[in-house]
C-alpha cells in the first residue's frame, strides 16, 4: 500500500482526521521516550544501576534505531503509513510492558531497544503522510501540529510521575511503565481506526513500475552536498535534545530542587515547545528557513549556558531558550530534507529514515555522554558545556547549508 502522491486524493477533511491519529501516535512516542527521565533514581536504586549503565539504556532504543531506521523507511514506502505505522505502534506497546517486567540492566535494555525498531517506523511515516496530504504553507503547519505531540506526552510524563502518579502506584515505578504501556495501545487502535477509513484505501495505489531501486535512491541522496549536511546537522540535534531531554529532571535534582519540583521545572521546555512547534515550522519557508535554523542552533547554545546556574530567572530563560530550539530544530531540518529537489513524495520515507538514522548517531550519544561525564567530573556542567559547543557549530552548519543552497549544490539527482 502506498499513498498517492496527490494532496487531493482523499477529501480534504480526512486529512485532519489522519493528521489527529499521527498526533496521538507521536504523543506516545514522546510519553515514552521521557518516561524514564523523572524515574531515573528509582530504577536505578531497584535494579542496582550506575549512572553510566542508565544512560546507556537510555541511549539503548537510538542505537537500534540507527540500524533499523533505513529498513524502516523502505517497508514504509513499500507497504503504506496504514500497517507500517500500526505495527510501529505495536511495537512501542510491547517494548513499554517489556520495561515493566525487567528485573535486570540486560532485561531492562533489550526492552528499550524494542522502542528502536518501533520509533523508527513513527519518525519515518509521519512525515510521508503530511507530505502527501499537505502542501505549501499548511505542510509545515501539520508537522509542527503533530510534532506537539511528543511534547505534550512530555508534559505529562514529567509533571504527573512524581506528583500523581507515582503516590497511586506507591512508588512502584513498574506501574507507571504498564499504564503508558495501555495509552501506546489505546493510540494505535486510533490510528488503525482512522486509517482504515475508506477515503484512505481509495488513496492507495501499487508501487509505481520503474522506479529506482532502493540501493540507487540511498546512493543518490547520499552524493548530495546539501543532504550530507542535513544528516550531519540531524547528529548534532539529537546529541543535544536526547543529552539534555533525559538528564534534564536529574540536572534540576543535582541543583537542589525536589523531585516534584524538577519535574515541573523540566516541563517548561516541553510547554514552551508546543507554541513553538505550532509557530515556527510554518514560518520556515525556504526564504526564512535558513535565518532560523542559525536563530534556532544560537537558542540551543545559549540554553546549556544558561542552565550552569542556580539563579531561578537565568534557569527559566535557559529552559525557555531549550524549548524554542527543541520545539522546531528537527522539524524544520524535516522539512529541508524532504523539500530538496528530486526527493518527492515517492522516496520520503527512504529520505527521512536515513536522516533518523544518522540523526540517533546522536541520540545514543547524548544520554551516554553526559551520564559518562557526569560520573567522570561528578557534575553536569562538562555536559553542558559540550552542548553548548554543538550549539555553536550546528549555527555554522546552517550558515554553510544556506550557502550550498545558492551556489546550487543542493540540486537534486533522483529521477522522479
Amino acid at each position: 500500500m502506498q499513498m498517492k502522491s496527490e494532496p487531493a486524493a482523499a477529501p480534504p477533511w480526512y486529512r485532519w482526521f489522519l493528521l489527529f491519529g499521527l498526533w496521538l501516535l507521536y504523543t506516545v512516542f514522546g510519553l515514552v521516550v521521557t518516561s524514564f527521565a523523572p524515574l531515573v533514581g528509582l530504577i536505578e536504586t531497584d535494579l542496582e544501576l550506575s549512572h553510566v549503565q542508565m544512560g546507556s539504556t537510555m541511549g539503548a532504543w537510538q542505537l537500534i534505531y540507527i540500524v533499523s531506521a533505513i529498513p524502516c523507511g523502505i517497508f514504509l514506502d513499500r507497504v503504506g503509513p496504514r500497517w507500517a505505522l500500526t505495527v510501529g505502534g505495536l511495537l512501542i506497546v510491547a517494548s513499554v510492558f517489556a520495561r515493566g517486567y525487567a528485573d535486570t540492566y540486560a532485561e531492562l535494555i533489550l526492552a528499550v531497544m524494542l522502542f528502536g525498531i518501533g520509533g523508527p517506523i513513527i519518525s519515518a511515516g509521519s512525515p510521508k503522510v503530511v507530505t502527501a496530504c499537505f502542501t505549501g504553507a499548511s505542510r509545515g503547519l501539520a508537522m509542527g501540529i503533530y510534532m506537539t505531540g511528543p511534547a505534550i506526552g512530555g508534559v505529562v510524563s514529567l509533571t504527573l510521575t512524581h506528583s500523581v502518579l507515582l503516590p497511586a502506584f506507591d512508588n512502584d515505578w513498574r506501574g507507571v511503565m504498564f499504564l503508558w504501556a495501555g495509552f501506546s495501545l489505546i493510540a494505535t487502535l486510533i490510528w488503525l481506526g482512522i486509517a482504515l477509513h475508506p477515503s484512505m484505501t481509495n488513496s492507495d495505489q501499487p508501487a509505481v513500475a520503474g522506479s529506482l531501486p532502493q540501493r540507487q535512491v540511498l546512493k543518490n541522496l547520499l552524493s548530495e552536498p546539501a543532504v550530507l549536511l542535513v544528516l550531519v546537522m540531524s547528529v548534532g540535534v539529537f546529541l543535544f535534545n536526547h543529552g539534555l531531554n533525559n538528564w534534564l529532571p536529574e540536572l534540576l535534582h543535582s541543583g537542589g530542587m525536589t523531585l516534584v519540583d524538577a519535574g515541573y521545572w523540566a516541563a517548561i521546555p516541553t510547554i514552551i515547545g508546543i507554541a513553538g512547534s505550532l509557530t515556527i515550522p510554518r514560518l520556515a519557508t525556504p526564504g526564512r528557513r535558513f535565518p532560523i535554523l542559525v536563530g534556532l542552533s544560537v537558542c540551543a547554545a545559549t540554553a546549556s549556558l544558561l542552565l550552569q546556574f542556580q539563579s531561578e530567572p537565568l534557569l527559566f530563560t535557559g529552559l525557555m531558550l531549550q524549548g524554542i530550539a527543541r520545539s522546531s530544530l528537527m522539524t524544520v531540518l524535516v522539512l529541508t530534507l524532504v523539500e530538496l529537489p528530486g526527493i518527492g513524495d515517492r522516496h520520503v520515507g527512504v529520505a527521512t529514515g536515513l536522516f533518523f538514522s544518522a540523526a540517533e548517531v546522536g541520540g545514543v550519544l547524548g544520554p551516554l555522554s553526559m551520564g559518562l561525564l557526569y560520573d567522570l567530573t561528578q557534575g553536569f556542567s562538562t555536559g553542558l558545556f559540550m552542548l553548548t559547543a554543538i550549539g555553536v557549530a550546528l549555527s555554522l552548519g546552517a550558515l554553510w547549508l544556506k550557502r550550498l543552497a545558492e551556489t546550487g549544490d543542493a540540486r537534486g539527482k533522483i529521477p522522479p
